[in-house]
């Protein structure tokens, strides 16, 4: 029985499922055969790699111990052997007994929409706060794919991480309520305002600290530290807060890491780390 997004070709149908289907999805020809035993492993790694990418490709077996037609077609020399067929030409070709980074990395690039592409792109701009090459990309975006909500949130986040409140509140204001990783911009803004109405950091290391205001200078601080990107020391400094007066301004500690946690990524293991903290701090 054969598994979804794969299947077995044969010179009969080779027409129909791989030049056709190539022409919206790449198709993995794997030449293989049984006695073969590192072909085995090969057709075995890409089926199961195949699974992961949820129908944006599919592979197509050739045994060539059944018939070396199409081997001797498209030139195979020896076995294993694959052939990436995309827009009904050869997109890239694997001879010989091949790694699952290999695989993957030919996978990503060839499923990959333009869309994620840019935003591939635009993490490394952003990483490096190269806000200029990122403001450009991110229009350049927009103007390709207009109805794409997720490129106004990226470009309301780079406004906001540019320190400019009033175009990120423009770009917010137009971007439905329903859409993904708003929360994310508009979080940010709200620490950027606040940092407004608070001393600077060098005020803040001028003033005094007494038993009053104490928790205060810490949170101000803390404030400039998510302003700053600099998301672990703000995070440590809420858990002082937290430990030290669990009421404080209605729980402000805690309230505040929950919202350091929108800007960071769902993945990142010191969201994972200070979740587990707050909670124990708590109880």
């Amino acid at each position: 029985m054969e598994e979804p997004n794969i299947q077995n070709v044969t010179p009969d149908t080779f027409q129909t499922e791989v030049i056709e289907k190539s022409e919206t999805k790449p198709i993995f020809v794997l030449f293989w055969a049984e006695q073969v035993e590192p072909s085995v492993q090969v057709k075995n790694l890409l089926a199961s790699l195949i699974q992961q990418y949820q129908g944006k490709t599919e592979l197509v077996l050739s045994d060539v111990s059944q018939d070396q037609t199409l081997a001797q077609s498209l030139r195979v020399q020896g076995l294993p052997s694959i052939r990436v067929i995309f827009k009904g030409k050869i997109a890239e070709q694997i001879d010989g007994p091949c790694e699952e980074t290999q695989l993957r990395t030919i996978l990503d690039a060839l499923t990959q929409s333009p869309a994620d592409a840019l935003k591939l792109q635009l993490s490394g701009l952003l990483s490096t706060k190269d806000w200029d090459s990122a403001l450009a990309l991110i229009k350049q975006a927009i103007e390709q794919e207009p109805n794409n909500q997720s490129f106004r949130v990226e470009l309301a986040d780079l406004f906001v991480r540019k320190g400019d409140a009033e175009d990120a509140d423009k770009v917010i204001s137009g971007i439905p309520e329903d859409t993904d990783g708003l929360k994310r911009p508009r979080t940010r803004l709200e620490f950027l305002r606040e940092s407004v109405a608070i001393p600077s950091l060098d005020e803040l290391d001028s003033m005094e600290i007494t038993q009053s205001n104490k928790l205060d200078l810490i949170y101000n601080r803390a404030i400039w530290h998510v302003v700053s990107e600099q998301y672990e020391q703000a995070l440590e400094l809420c858990l002082e807060i937290l430990s030290s007066d669990r009421a404080f301004k209605e729980d402000i500690g805690r309230l505040t890491m929950i919202r350091i946690f929108d800007l960071m990524d769902k993945g990142d293991e010191m969201v994972s780390a200070y979740r587990r903290k707050m909670f124990n701090s708590m109880h």
